[in-house]
């Protein structure tokens, strides 16, 4: 892979002296789905599959990006004095906005550079193609630059970054997810304090399979925000009875015996998913620490469910995948992962029912949707690297 990026580096730029390569992960979420911007608990883990940069410095303040993955587009090329948000460049507003939020940190980027990307995860997926491409470009010019920047604090700019430059409101999973990723462990991450552990995923007769249901979605769209919005109504309204800062401070009994607090119907669905979600996934770590995989697999079903029924932010697609998925002997548990209004699904299944799962997803789906979906039997990865 380090030799397929410098090669094209050298093709498009006509150099390949001082070009460094890096990588950062994807990452696929087991359980915790729309907690993080609601100060609750995630459980993602970094992936194998990822986004990598050939890079260089340049002696002027010219930027120009190419991306393998879209060759059609050509270079893009732009200035450091061109990093601002009314200023739209299709991808690359991605790590312009990170460079923005470094500047806007006072690390400075006095040079430009020349940067080819290629990444192995699948577009509009629901791996986070976007917050990998953010942790790495950070990663990139903390190294280029010698800024000495934390893992944490890449995690950090990267959430910035999306919210005020690309407009997305997105919680902290993705980018903490890539930025601290550890090989065979998944990080149990409290997004109210960011105190997080690892949590060694020890599946000895079982694989993590993710399912595309090849439904493409964006995250910078108005159902995502609208969800955070409708989740701070219900917020707010627990308020007036409850001395709370998130809706991640309260387990099941509380909501339930506050909710009638909360008028607006759909809000309440929202704080209910975000409250249940919450517990699920604390109790889903419980479990897997103690070798309970079936009580973990069950707490992934529901949590599906939740996502289907109360944050409505599953899709039919991925409803049936899920759905399916739970007829088949050898599933644990599945369900949808990632933003939601598409992307993929998440399932544990035992080794010897990975090819008949397949099968059976494949040929259910085609039937009732007429799109042949994709399987990725992943490993869990580390974080940030220079290869």
């Amino acid at each position: 892979m380090k030799q397929k990026l410098l090669d094209t580096f050298k093709e498009k730029y006509g150099y390949d002296t001082g070009v460094n390569v890096y990588f950062a992960p994807g990452r696929v979420n087991l359980i915790g789905e729309h907690t993080d911007y609601n100060g609750g608990h995630v459980f993602p883990c970094a992936l194998t599959i990822g986004t990598y940069a050939a890079a260089a410095l340049r002696e002027d303040r010219k930027l120009r990006f190419y991306s393998m993955n879209f060759e059609e587009q050509g270079i893009t090329e732009t200035s450091l004095d061109e990093l601002t948000t009314d200023i739209k460049l299709g991808w690359t507003d991605y790590p312009r906005g990170i460079m923005w939020a470094f500047e806007g940190r006072g690390l400075k980027i006095t040079k430009g550079m020349d940067i080819v990307i290629y990444g192995n995860i699948p577009n509009g997926s629901g791996l986070s193609s976007s917050a990998s491409l953010e942790v790495l470009t950070g990663y990139m010019l903390s190294d280029l630059f010698g800024l000495n920047v934390s893992n944490k604090d890449l995690a950090l700019i990267g959430q910035y970054s999306e919210n005020n430059f690309n407009g997305c409101k997105c919680g902290i999973m993705d980018q903490f997810a890539s930025a601290m990723g550890k090989k065979d462990n998944a990080i149990f991450l409290d997004c109210n304090t960011l105190e997080y552990e690892y949590a060694p995923v020890k599946l000895e007769d079982a694989r993590i399979v993710v399912t595309n249901s090849m439904v493409k979605h964006s995250l910078v769209t108005s159902a995502y925000n609208d969800r955070r919005n409708e989740s701070a109504e219900a917020l707010r309204c627990l308020q007036t009875v409850l001395d709370i800062k998130s809706l991640g401070e309260i387990n099941e009994a509380e909501f339930e015996a506050n909710k009638h607090v909360i008028e607006n119907e759909i809000a309440r669905k929202r704080g209910k998913h975000a409250v249940y979600e919450n517990q699920r996934t604390i109790k889903a770590v419980a479990a897997l620490k103690n070798n309970d995989i079936v009580t973990f697999g069950k707490l992934m079903n529901e949590s599906h469910d939740s996502l289907k029924n109360d944050y409505e932010t599953s899709c039919e697609e991925c409803d049936i995948l899920a759905e399916t998925a739970r007829t088949i002997d050898g599933v644990i548990g599945s369900r949808i992962t990632g933003g939601g209004f598409g992307g993929c699904t998440v399932s544990i299944v035992r080794n010897d029912a990975v090819e008949i799962f397949k099968e059976k997803i494949a040929l259910v789906y085609k039937e009732k949707t007429g799109i042949t979906p994709e399987f990725y039997v992943v490993d869990i990865g580390d974080g940030p690297h220079k290869l």
